[in-house]
């Protein structure tokens, strides 16, 4: 997994950039078939702004988020990424194998 942490009007420390490597890693216990990811965090007047693109096998996942503290929207960022993900991953093995849904009757 390749990762890419960029910053828009405001620079990148250590502590934000080992901070998003630790949140990112999440997605990983849910889906390993990530190729690429790109975060660009930015800041317009007095709003934070996290922005992921995921590059997994077959399809591109991109995810923004805004709040008033940096870490907020990157735990919000992130929050959003892993449902995408566990959706992505969802769909690909819901294959329908041909069997129907027994529903139970009162």
């Amino acid at each position: 997994m390749n990762l890419t942490v960029t910053g828009h009007h405001i620079e990148v420390t250590p502590a934000i950039r080992d901070y998003v490597t630790e949140k990112v890693k999440k997605i990983t216990r849910h889906f390993d078939q990530v190729i690429d990811v790109s975060v660009t965090l930015s800041v317009e007047k007095l709003v934070q702004k996290a922005e992921v693109n995921v590059h997994v096998s077959g399809k591109d996942i991109f995810v923004q988020s805004e709040d008033a503290d940096l870490y907020a929207a990157i735990d919000s960022l992130i929050d959003k990424l892993d449902r995408q993900v566990v959706k992505h991953k969802e769909k690909n093995s819901d294959h329908h194998r041909g069997g129907k849904v027994q529903v139970a009757e009162e």
